[in-house]
């Protein structure tokens, strides 16, 4: 028999049975009056036919249970009144937890594969939770009697949960308010209704000792947290109550968290405030890039209505005035500023000697907690060669002050896009190597292949599913040697840049020796809290992942430093819901939430809407109508699952679709919200009119019609 017309089958069983409960009126005998009147008639069976009551019984009490009919409480009551406290909380506790096993198969049956097949992505967090602590939650459910068993009998069969685990967790969590029912049954000719039986003070009894287990949970990690750190003795006071290791993104908004709510905090980096978006990342590339797009507009002066446009510029002047710009925005980062807000600032090299002692200078310092913010490096990778050849990344490439004619970009991710372009458009000759079949690999095919056609029109060449095989150094520039589908290629360059991404710094300062846990990546291992297997070690930013985006490491460092100073009071997980990110090519790719891409490779069932910005009135009179809005939603909702758009300022107006996803509305609201005009914000607003039209009433509106045509006539 096929799986569908089984699931049909019992449908129709189940149906069949709840039909015939009201219809033939079976509640009747499962009311409290009915046992109070049938008691003795009951008893006397009993007294002559036992085993055949007992089984009756038995199999009555499951059939209820598992169809989740009301009048459980009573036959709760009806095992105590006939078999005594012993024999009756024996035979409900099997029985009732049989009952409720069946009711679990039959819902996860029945249900389960559709609901994880059109909720997988939002369920994946209650799996993941169900299956670490699934039998501790469940236990704590069924000690306190507020929620409906048969409520979580069901929700638990659409869930993960192991059979075996529900069904143990059950026949002990459900014992002792079977017990109360039990007993209450065997002095039935006192109850009045089944509301005096669970009176406030029981209800009380019962929640109080529902949440046994979770404080025996808060204590049991007490315990743990003290003995991981029993192996170093403990300051009896501390000269603060944090100590930030590295002043990039998250270290600062670590520290600045810390001391605006007066704790007592200390900084400590080795080189310059602000870490790598100031100094080597963020700030100077966005210079950069501003610079060549002013030369790139120079090769557009016919398409603006100019005869022509010329430029003449000094490299090493474009390179002078990125230095500038960082000077610019130093202050904001500065010792100065951190100082004036309360936070202490050491600049040196810090070692953790201990989960509460750092050293650094020849100091020695003391902390409650240590958080860990010290960013990543570019990754070199080993190939043939090129520890011989003078090569540049995203860190050096800043020192820069002749141009190199040939670039050769080692790398098609966000960065190596980004700095290739920039220096094509100011005049060098550049060749991205990539091993991916296309660029910028994370995004969809489509934002690819517009950034690839991009390229290629403003002369970038590109060689992608390549593997680099062997640099050939020579005394100014090199040769590499790629392994391509066509056989081996040779580029020649006089400069080449490796952007292959950045690995976490974690080495040098001490982990190691602490026992700190590092993940397969590379980056440090750590729970929702930001907490390491060192209790009082927390991490942010690059060295903890998943993302490397500085407002991401800005967006955990609150958590870490929340959680640091006010645990074990109060904990707060990490929100990773709704993270946006931009990639600053021309034009710029951002997105947020899922992309098709993963919502595919996730089972996520999606709607796509997209709105061609060439349709653009502000596009259309900038000259930068190219580029697309796409909206992914549920499937017949306005729901936003992802949104991405590419095309210019994308990475400012995309804003509104994060904060769409972030406080939950949808591409109604968007279409309901009145834009300025002309921008390159309406590009949301008529993305959300596309969904609309795709989603209109056509019945209703077939009415209209009519009626519209009655109104003409009349």
């Amino acid at each position: 028999m096929q799986r569908k017309t089984l699931k049909l089958l019992v449908m129709i069983i189940l149906a069949a049975l709840v039909i015939a409960y009201p219809t033939l009126n079976l509640g009747q005998y499962l009311s409290l009056t009915h046992l109070k009147t049938q008691q003795g008639a009951f008893q006397g069976y009993y007294q002559e036919h036992q085993f055949a009551t007992l089984s009756a019984y038995f199999l009555i009490y499951v059939i209820a249970t598992s169809l989740s009919l009301p009048g459980a409480a009573v036959l709760t009551l009806a095992g105590g009144a006939l078999f005594g406290l012993t024999t009756g909380l024996i035979i409900v506790s099997f029985a009732s937890t049989l009952g409720a096993t069946l009711a679990f198969l039959v819902a996860r049956f029945l249900l389960r594969d559709s609901i994880q097949a059109k909720f997988g992505g939002r369920l994946k967090a209650i799996n993941e939770g169900i299956e670490r602590e699934g039998a501790f939650y469940l236990f704590t459910l069924r000690l306190v009697p507020i929620l409906p068993f048969f409520v979580i009998n069901l929700a638990m069969g659409l869930t993960s949960m192991r059979m075996l685990t529900f069904y143990w967790v059950s026949q002990v969590g459900m014992l002792l308010g079977t017990a109360v029912y039990v007993n209450a049954g065997t002095q039935l000719a006192h109850i009045e209704s089944l509301s005096g039986i669970l009176s406030p003070r029981i209800i009380a009894s019962f929640s109080l000792l529902g949440m046994f287990p979770l404080v025996a949970r808060k204590l049991t990690d007490l315990v743990k947290m003290r003995r991981t750190l029993s192996k170093w003795p403990r300051p009896k006071t501390f000269d603060y109550n944090i100590i930030v290791i590295g002043a990039g993104s998250g270290g600062l908004v670590s520290a600045y968290i810390a001391a605006a709510v007066k704790a007592k905090v200390v900084l400590i980096e080795k080189h310059e405030m602000g870490g790598d978006c100031l100094n080597t990342g963020c700030v100077p590339s966005k210079a950069l890039i501003k610079a060549a797009k002013a030369v790139a507009m120079t090769h557009r002066a016919r398409e603006l209505g100019f005869k022509s446009l010329t430029v003449e510029f000094d490299f090493a002047e474009v390179m002078a005035r990125v230095q500038r710009v960082i000077k610019t925005v130093a202050p904001h980062d500065s010792v100065d500023r951190y100082t004036s807000l309360g936070v202490e600032c050491i600049k040196g090299e810090a070692r953790i000697l201990t989960p509460y002692e750092v050293e650094v200078n020849g100091r020695r310092l003391t902390a409650r907690n240590i958080i860990v913010a010290t960013g990543g490096a570019p990754i070199v990778p080993r190939i043939e060669g090129l520890d011989r050849t003078a090569y540049l990344t995203s860190d050096t490439i800043w020192n820069l002050r002749t141009q190199p004619k040939r670039l050769l970009v080692l790398g098609a991710g966000p960065i190596g896009c980004e700095l290739a372009q920039a220096f094509q458009r100011l005049g060098s000759s550049v060749t991205i190597v990539d091993m991916a079949p296309t660029i910028l690999g994370r995004e969809d095919p489509d934002v690819s292949q517009l950034i690839t056609e991009t390229f290629k029109h403003e002369g970038i060449k590109l060689v992608t599913g390549a593997k680099a095989k062997r640099f050939l150094p020579a005394s100014a520039g090199g040769t590499l040697v790629v392994d391509t589908p066509s056989g081996d290629q040779t580029i020649e360059f006089d400069a080449v840049l490796i952007a292959l991404g950045r690995g976490a710094r974690v080495k040098g300062f001490g982990l190691e020796e602490l026992g700190v846990k590092l993940e397969p990546s590379g980056t440090i291992g750590h729970d929702e809290f930001l907490r390491t297997n060192i209790p009082n070690i927390y991490c942010v930013g690059d060295v903890a992942g998943p993302y490397q985006f500085t407002h991401f490491a800005a967006h955990q460092a609150w958590y870490a430093a929340v959680n640091a100073l006010f645990s074990p009071f109060k904990s707060f997980k990490t929100d990773y819901r709704v993270i946006p990110r931009v990639t600053f090519t021309d034009p710029e790719v951002a997105s947020v939430g899922l992309t098709e891409r993963e919502a595919n490779e996730k089972g996520i069932a999606f709607e796509i809407t997209k709105y061609q910005v060439d349709d653009l009135d502000r596009a259309i009179a900038e000259g930068e109508a190219h580029g697309f809005v796409k909206v992914l939603t549920v499937p017949g909702k306005d729901k936003i699952l992802g949104a991405t758009i590419v095309g210019a300022h994308a990475g400012d107006y995309f804003v509104e679709f994060v904060s769409a996803m972030k406080h939950g509305f949808g591409l109604n609201k968007i279409l309901g919200t009145i834009h300025a005009y002309p921008t390159f914000a309406e590009a949301n607003k008529y993305a959300a009119g596309v969904w609309k039209k795709a989603h209109a009433p056509k019945r209703a509106l077939a009415y209209l019609e009519k009626f519209h045509h009655w109104r003409r006539s009349n």
